[in-house]
């Protein structure tokens, strides 16, 4: 479970985020949806440990991530909206790397790492050095790593920005998998037909506040899955998403 309690951030004078408070329950997508500078990127950010709250706090599965932050981020996963990596090397051996910071079996690693890699359509390039990488083949190594360890917990900053139609499918169903499984996953997105057809809720952010809480039965979503658009795109490129 993610929750987060009175968050305040501010960069000089600037409030970024005003005493936002939200928890996302395991099996549950949130989406979190607000205009450019509404603070979605620095919740996320904060929320993942990566620059401290002015005031608030985060707990992970239960762990407050400023008193504990190792034994909370074991728990968590972090798709960012600009990712970086260690440039030389190759896919192949980046998601090795984080699935040995991690502490996982390796052999399991590499076979969960090379059913994404397939799924997302990466799996021709994983020997190339990631600063051959585009921005989107970027994206969904970025996406990978963070999902690699099945996460309780996972962040997804504009995860999704950059894909192509069969990436963003296998991510989707990667995303569904997860919430299926017990994951409690927050995903941020400008693109609100994606939050109407992949969140169970969607929390608008306006000025660095929560303005509103939508249930998904309120704003009348369409059936979760596959859009007819998406359908006919798998007839022509087949099921890419396992």
């Amino acid at each position: 479970m993610l929750r987060v309690s009175g968050l305040t951030r501010r960069y000089g004078a600037l409030t970024a985020l005003d005493d936002v408070s939200l928890a996302v329950v395991p099996g549950e997508i949130a989406g979190l949806l607000g205009a450019n500078g509404a603070g979605k990127s620095t919740l996320l950010r904060t929320a993942a440990g990566l620059q401290p709250p002015d005031a608030g706090t985060v707990t992970i599965d239960g762990i407050d991530l400023w008193a504990s932050p190792i034994e909370a981020k074991r728990r968590l996963g972090y798709a960012a909206e600009e990712p970086s990596f260690y440039e030389e090397l190759s896919a192949e051996e980046y998601l090795a790397f984080v699935a040995a910071v991690r502490g996982l079996d390796p052999a399991a690693a590499r076979a969960r790492a090379a059913d994404l890699l397939e799924g997302l359509g990466l799996a021709n390039r994983t020997r190339e050095p990631v600063h051959h990488f585009s921005h989107g083949m970027r994206k969904k190594l970025s996406f990978i790593a963070a999902v690699l360890h099945r996460p309780p917990v996972l962040l997804c900053d504009e995860a999704l920005e950059g894909f192509d139609a069969g990436g963003a499918l296998a991510a989707k169903t990667e995303l569904r998998a997860l919430a299926a499984g017990g994951c409690a996953v927050l995903f941020s997105s400008h693109v609100t037909e994606t939050i109407e057809r992949l969140c169970d809720r969607a929390v608008l952010l306006h000025g660095g506040r929560v303005a509103r809480v939508i249930e998904r039965s309120t704003w009348g979503a369409p059936p979760s899955g596959l859009s007819p658009l998406e359908r006919e795109f798998l007839v022509v490129t087949g099921p890419s998403t396992r």
